[in-house]
């Protein structure tokens, strides 16, 4: 047994892979098959409980609405409740897309470059080197 783990981001991407093959499965089925993976595997740190790319898929409040169930899985060392925490983030997100698509295509409102885009460009602009605009 190595003492790194796999990283949450690399469960959350793992239950991706296993719902993205068969999409017929129940969350509750995926979360099985996850926690069977990889038990008996070092757990994931307890420093680094974030999905980053999942930022631009759906809310922080969504795509991280597991991520304190993974907490307590990892601190009692229960896979099960690691992979439960996994798959109720990935449900969130794709309920999220399913229900409103993705993030930053809906409407002006959700688009988050509305209001900074003159910023980025006077800062570019002023500070990025010209053979690099």
């Amino acid at each position: 047994m190595s003492d790194q783990g796999p990283s949450v981001a690399d469960l959350f991407r793992r239950a991706q892979i296993i719902k993205r093959d068969s999409p017929q499965a129940s969350y509750k089925n995926v979360a099985t098959q996850l926690a069977k993976e990889f038990k008996g595997q070092a757990f994931p740190p307890l420093y680094n409980l974030t999905i980053p790319e999942q930022d631009a898929r759906a809310p922080e409040e969504d795509w991280s609405a597991g991520l304190p169930v993974v907490r307590r899985g990892i601190q009692y060392q229960d896979w099960n409740e690691v992979a439960m925490g996994i798959v109720l983030s990935l449900e969130q997100t794709e309920q999220y897309e399913q229900q409103r698509g993705p993030e930053g295509t809906r409407d002006d409102w959700h688009d988050r470059s509305i209001g900074i885009n003159e910023a980025v460009q006077k800062g570019i602009g002023k500070w990025m080197p010209d053979e690099f605009k």
